[in-house]
């Protein structure tokens, strides 16, 4: 029986692959969703695309494979495309910063804020911790400043707060390049009326005479769609 995919979700469709980033970054994966540096670094060594496309979903992890797996996308020759489809925190929003363009779904979040850690011990050992702490949360805002409109004081004083921020506002701090309204395109529906009624408006040619009794082509769809 083959090992199941349990690090993330890779398909590749002519010259663009698509990662899907839907779990936790951790070096121990556990869940299926969960993602590995490791794993998804040697998979996409190999890859000959022109394109990389990047979706993520994720509270974030680990710093040290948040790191590595966005210098795995950098140093991949392809163009990395990385889009925040649901939230990207923490160690995910590091990993978007990979993207060459950087896409935030209309409905979405970033959050982006100091290392966390735990320490037991005396005194001494937890200022140490402290320090260490400060150290890992410079190489995040490393990544950030690399394409952020900000300044390293506004950056800071942003991670500080520890909140979310909106598509707009990610938008203004050049955290993403873009915002993608996936409103604004057609979607399915269950009622075709209001279809029916634009696609016969839209037609060329002047409506057939009727007779007075006789229903026109447009009433006649109109009133059955109604039925449904």
């Amino acid at each position: 029986m083959s090992e199941p995919n349990r690090y993330y979700s890779l398909a590749v469709n002519g010259r663009e692959a698509d990662v899907l980033i839907f779990g936790d970054i951790t070096s121990w994966p556990y869940l299926a969703s969960d993602v590995s540096s490791y794993n998804l670094q040697h998979q996409i060594a190999g890859l000959d695309v022109d394109t990389i496309n990047v979706h993520i979903n994720s509270y974030g992890g680990e710093v040290a494979e948040s790191l590595a797996i966005m210098n795995a996308l950098l140093q991949h020759k392809a163009k990395i495309v990385t889009y925040v489809d649901g939230f990207a925190c923490s160690g995910a929003s590091v990993v978007l910063m990979a993207g060459d363009r950087r896409v935030a779904a209309k409905c979405s979040n970033l959050l982006v804020h100091p290392a966390w850690g735990g320490v037991t011990g005396n005194a001494a050992q937890l200022r140490a911790e402290a320090d260490n702490l400060d150290a890992i949360t410079e190489q995040s805002i490393t990544a950030y400043l690399a394409r952020s409109s900000k300044s390293r004081e506004e950056l800071v004083s942003l991670m500080g707060e520890e909140r979310f921020l909106t598509p707009e506002e990610a938008l203004e701090w050049g955290f993403v390049t873009e915002i993608q309204d996936l409103f604004s395109s057609k979607q399915p529906s269950q009622s075709v009326r209001q279809l029916v009624y634009d696609r016969l408006h839209q037609s060329a040619g002047q409506p057939e005479p009727q007779t007075p009794s006789q229903p026109t082509q447009l009433q006649h769809l109109l009133t059955t769609l109604g039925n449904y």
